[in-house]
């Protein structure tokens, strides 16, 4: 797992003890205290607190209902994290759960397949259903939390999406034609909002090469995030060098793009040769 110390080293068992500890001592409660409100023992608590027992769910709950820190959900996402299957690493998670619904702008490059943000329900379950020995509830599990980051684009107030996609993504077999009519006329259905852009890179484009990334631009003054993708694990970080080298690469890649009008003119062309 690569996630830098943006997120702090901790893991979520070990940040929700850490925040449980933190919360019951600023609001000084002894851990008897705390145990009363949880319907536990003294001993359970300092085992939560340690990160030597898994909390419950209604512990979360108990826990955000006693302390209300952030908005009341804190515990209950850690412990999200917590449980988290193979199928949704924690260095993920985090970024689906914490960076990506916070973010002012997302800017992607992908060099082979159509965004996950942006992937259809059939798209993607066809990617997941011939990983290497997937098995069907770990791909309805894949599926059904890559639809769920989509929700993002659905809100009153979206990140400002911004998308570069290699051509030869558009004439990439994924599953049949039907699947990649539907795929191409979400794009530019998603094209159509105010808020998300999708441009096409010349394939004689070699700075995107390197593999497919996003950068998430955030709010406050907080530094920007990148996330870069491998067939092993996930990369995310704030590391200013390693953020400003994929940023450089980004305005690289976007060099080679189409402007967008040309860009949805290209898709709408290729979706009707997918008959």
């Amino acid at each position: 797992m690569s996630v830098e110390p943006f997120f702090g080293p901790d893991s979520p068992r070990v940040r929700f003890g850490s925040e449980m500890r933190r919360l019951r001592e600023e609001a000084q409660l002894s851990q008897s205290a705390v145990a009363a409100r949880l319907g536990c023992t003294q001993t359970q608590v300092s085992r939560l607190e340690a990160a030597t027992r898994t909390p419950s769910k209604s512990d979360a709950e108990r826990l955000d209902r006693l302390f209300g820190a952030g908005g009341g959900t804190l515990f209950a996402g850690l412990h999200r994290r917590i449980l988290a299957r193979p199928g949704s690493p924690d260095w993920f998670t985090s970024w689906a759960e914490e960076i990506e619904p916070t973010a002012l702008v997302l800017r992607s490059w992908d060099p082979l397949l159509v965004p996950g943000l942006l992937q259809t329900e059939s798209y993607a379950r066809h990617l997941f259903s011939h990983g290497p020995r997937a098995t069907a509830d770990e791909v309805e599990e894949r599926v059904q939390a890559r639809m769920q980051r989509r929700q993002i684009l659905d809100r009153d107030d979206p990140p400002l999406v911004l998308v570069l996609i290699d051509e030869g993504v558009l004439r990439r077999r994924v599953n049949g034609p039907e699947v990649m009519r539907e795929q191409l006329g979400y794009l530019l259905e998603t094209a159509r909002r105010s808020a998300a852009s999708i441009q096409i890179v010349d394939p004689e484009c070699m700075a995107g090469l390197a593999g497919p990334f996003m950068i998430a631009e955030l709010p406050n003054g907080q530094p920007d995030i990148v996330h870069a993708d491998s067939p092993v694990e996930g990369h995310v970080t704030a590391d200013p060098i390693h953020v400003t080298s994929v940023w450089n690469r980004y305005e690289a890649i976007r060099r080679w793009a189409y402007p967008e009008h040309v860009s949805l003119k290209m898709i709408e062309e290729v979706r009707r040769e997918w008959t």
